[in-house]
């Protein structure tokens, strides 16, 4: 019995180990990431004069950080058509640093698509232009203090909030595109969103009769993500299919349909969204609104105990597609930047102005 009790211990320490390992680990690799994010940022603003670092750069706490659309608009920041061919290498750099290959490769199909658009709506009301993607920086880059990055551009906008070494938030994340497939010209073929758009529909395609009757919602189905671009946002009702309503090959298609979306970000920002996707995965729900033919005009949803992912492919004929990933507290990096005030305010006291 007492050599059980032993093994049993040993193994829980063992456990405990393990995790308390990977966790540090985990912590290691942000912080690095952090680094190397701060460094390329920092090359890129070095290169900017005075008159573009104005553009460019705003202060951490000014309401622009939170003024984010996905729309063709006017936008604040410094584009890629403020830059000379050495800033934009730059810039580019520093995309490719706060991206994966994944992301980053989206994020340069979706500007491409710009120059699809300028041919398709011929003295159409929008600028079409794959420069007008916009950089803007909130407060000083460091390993310290709070700060943040946007890219922002038609159906683009990224964003990432740091505070005090607390960790990355990467929320909201946007993509949209438009054409959603390519129907002609030098791009003839392009689905920049295939792989979520293909794995959403092979999913509801795999539910039964019963399945379907929880997940397909008898809704009209909306023009638009249902959160836009709202700054926060609040949990859909507990509609749709939950995680244990699924069968295992089902689970893992919508395991790989949120890994997909979450695999825009560099891993240590993936791993650790997906790991907390992962321990609450009883937590999440699919639903899906519209029909499921290869034509149809479709909505979906993920919905779990700290994310959304909004899917919808309605415009232009159910070819165009917005697709976000949102967190309900770590929109903007709200939670991060919580504990990094109430570190603060732990030191040196609750009216201390940081």
């Amino acid at each position: 019995m007492r050599l059980s009790r032993l093994l049993s211990r040993l193994a829980l320490g063992a456990a405990l180990f393990s995790l308390w390992l990977g966790s540090a680990v985990a912590q290691q690799e942000r912080v690095a990431l952090t680094d190397d994010m701060i460094d390329s940022l920092t090359l890129f603003l070095s290169s900017l004069s005075d008159d573009q670092t104005d553009k460019a750069m705003y202060s951490f706490d000014d309401e622009e950080r939170f003024n984010w659309h996905f729309i063709p608009r006017t936008r604040n920041g410094i584009s890629f058509n403020d830059l000379n061919g050495n800033q934009q290498i730059l810039a580019s750099q520093v995309l490719q640093t706060f991206l994966s290959g994944t992301g980053y490769r989206k994020v340069e199909q979706i500007r491409s698509l710009e120059s699809v658009l300028k041919e398709i709506e011929v003295d159409g009301r929008f600028v079409r232009d794959p420069m007008a993607y916009f950089l803007t920086v909130f407060g000083q880059p460091s390993q310290d203090g709070a700060w943040a990055f946007r890219l922002e551009g038609h159906h683009v906008a990224l964003n990432w909030t740091f505070a005090g070494g607390n960790g990355i938030a990467s929320s909201p994340q946007f993509f949209g595109s438009n054409p959603a497939e390519v129907r002609g010209g030098p791009l003839n073929g392009l689905r920049v969103l295939s792989t979520e758009e293909d794995l959403g529909r092979e999913l509801v395609l795999s539910l039964d009769t019963a399945q379907k009757s929880l997940a397909i919602l008898e809704v009209a189905v909306p023009g638009d993500i249902y959160t836009g671009a709202e700054d926060d946002i609040v949990p859909f009702p507990d509609t749709g299919i939950a995680w244990d309503g699924l069968r295992s090959a089902q689970q893992l298609t919508l395991m790989n349909l949120i890994e997909e979306v979450a695999g825009a970000q560099p891993d240590a920002i993936s791993t650790a969204r997906m790991s907390d996707v992962r321990a609450n995965r009883e937590q999440i729900r699919f639903a899906w609104i519209g029909g499921t033919g290869l034509s149809a005009g479709h909505y979906w949803r993920v919905q779990g105990q700290n994310f959304l992912i909004e899917y919808d492919k309605t415009q232009n004929e159910a070819n165009h597609i917005h697709l976000v990933w949102r967190d309900f507290d770590g929109d903007f990096g709200r939670d991060l930047i919580r504990l990094h005030y109430d570190a603060v305010a732990a030191e040196y006291g609750a009216g201390h102005r940081h």
